[in-house]
């Protein structure tokens, strides 16, 4: 648990792609951290997404962008602990992203991802247990929102508008307020 200063209703998550951190907000002053893999380079993202749905060791089925890009990968792999989600997956709005699992804890921290956001085992079961369908999740830019260079289909999630762009001007200011992010420090 550590202090967290933010303005979101409790139960929403926010992703810190930047310092690969993920907070469960308890309330206007604190949150539950937890220590997460993110994208790697050309495979970031930021927006606003909901939990559309949740799984207790899930299936994989790998994206058809992902096989192409890593043709050696399996078409589909049953749910269990050799699975590369894990424990549990939260699924994220319409995308293919996913908050989920990892079999290989080494990642954390770490920038290895197709744009999914990984937890350690024993923290994604903690966290599938708080988090519910329907949830809001943040995920905070790392530094600038980018689009991945292959993947998710261009609706795949909600990505920051070209700041030079006219039209987008209030857009782009809504995510200079999120990419400063809320304040944090942590709980003694």
């Amino acid at each position: 648990m550590v202090d967290y200063a933010s303005r979101q209703a409790p139960g929403t998550v926010i992703i810190d792609t930047k310092n690969t951190f993920l907070y469960f907000v308890l309330n206007d002053a604190q949150a539950l951290r937890y220590g997460i893999g993110v994208g790697r380079e050309g495979f970031t993202w930021s927006g606003e997404q909901t939990v559309a749905r949740k799984a207790e060791w899930p299936d994989w089925h790998p994206p058809a962008e992902m096989v192409s890009r890593q043709p050696y990968l399996p078409r589909f792999m049953a749910g269990g602990p050799g699975n590369p989600l894990g424990a549990r997956a939260m699924y994220l709005g319409e995308t293919e992203y996913r908050i989920h699992g990892t079999n290989n804890p080494d990642t954390i921290g770490k920038r290895v991802s197709s744009g999914c956001i990984r937890l350690t085992n024993d923290d994604v079961v903690d966290l599938y247990e708080r988090v519910k369908v329907g949830a809001k999740v943040i995920v905070l830019p790392a530094t600038a929102a980018r689009r991945p260079s292959q993947g998710a289909p261009a609706d795949a999630a909600f990505r920051l508008p070209d700041p030079a762009s006219p039209s987008n001007r209030s857009l782009a200011a809504n995510a200079q307020m999120l990419s400063s992010g809320p304040r944090i420090t942590e709980a003694r």
